[in-house]
């Protein structure tokens, strides 16, 4: 009897733990429950940006353009109202954005945007009333700048009317990038290449196909390199063996050193005739440079001709 007696006891006071386990997981859940109620309509604004707090534009070469800092505000409850949100510029968010990418490596390093650059007609703007978003407006003239440098403008919250600002997101570096018609300054813009490649004085051809990295220069130049030479960031190798691409409003192209190649346009092949064009097969469009020049590379001289092809949406850009 004794044992039966001891064995219901202890049933109970299990049952009696298992309630209050029950009731403490319940309590937690329930002000689980309130906390994601209340951040969930909490409203809570950011500086709009992508990976790092880089907010990235292209702007083109040739003139001045618009570039916009925005604002989102989060949460489900309609904001009674507007948020003024002041912004400073702040050159120690590029110092930390290098060294956190590129440590030691100065080559890499982003640079502020020259202020001979761009125009903030002020830093101060509203995300109004019952709306989730404004934007602050930059005027950009990107004129100059090379492809081969980031360029920031830092920017950051420093204060606000109302409500709250992640904190993780009260600033950004607005990225300029620069472009043109036939390319853009981010590494990306690759024309498929067919070229022949002979050395003076050889009768043989050598056929390349391969493809060439171009760069915007200014509004009717771009970058490529020279003969088959292989692209690098590194200055002294572009520096060494790149060339321009200078496209007149006549579609005629002429071929210049960028810095130290020698070179020289032979024109009058109707083969390759230093032009530029748009060809459309019926299926795909692309922009086409066929180019015919001679250039030397460590003292030996090459005769190089080439088609340049990128295949593109025409209704995706600005024509000619």
């Amino acid at each position: 009897m004794g044992k039966l007696i001891k064995k219901t006891n202890m049933r109970r006071s299990f049952r009696k733990y298992t309630a209050i386990v029950a009731l403490a997981a319940l309590s937690i859940s329930c002000d689980r429950d309130e906390v994601f109620t209340r951040e969930q309509y909490k409203n809570v604004f950011a500086l709009v940006s992508g990976s790092g707090n880089v907010a990235s534009k292209f702007h083109d070469l040739g003139g001045e353009s618009a570039g916009y800092v925005a604002a989102s505000l989060g949460g489900t409850n309609p904001t009674a109202n507007p948020i003024e949100i002041n912004l400073i510029e702040d050159p120690s968010l590029i110092d930390a954005y290098n060294k956190i990418n590129f440590d030691v490596d100065v080559s890499k390093y982003g640079r502020p945007l020259p202020a001979s650059k761009y125009d903030i007609e002020t830093y101060s703007f509203t995300i109004p009333a019952g709306e989730i978003s404004g934007r602050l407006p930059i005027r950009i003239r990107p004129d100059g700048l090379s492809p081969d440098s980031s360029y920031f403008i830092p920017l950051r919250v420093e204060s606000h009317s109302s409500y709250e600002v992640n904190p993780e997101k009260s600033y950004l570096l607005y990225q300029v990038r620069t472009k043109n018609y036939w390319a853009k300054a981010d590494g990306n813009t690759i024309y498929s290449m067919r070229a022949k490649l002979r050395q003076d004085g050889s009768t043989f051809e050598l056929q390349l196909p391969g493809s060439k990295i171009m760069h915007p220069i200014s509004e009717r130049e771009v970058r490529i390199m020279v003969g088959n030479e292989t692209y690098s960031s590194e200055v002294g190798v572009f520096n060494r063996g790149a060339i321009i691409l200078r496209i007149g409003e006549d579609n005629k192209v002429t071929i210049l050193p960028y810095k130290d190649v020698e070179i020289l346009q032979i024109d009058g092949d109707k083969d390759y005739p230093n032009t530029f064009s748009i060809e459309d097969d019926g299926f795909k469009t692309y922009k086409t440079f066929l180019l015919h020049y001679y250039f030397r590379m460590s003292g030996t001289v090459y005769e190089m001709k080439e088609e340049l092809r990128l295949e593109f949406d025409p209704d995706e850009e600005v024509k000619l």
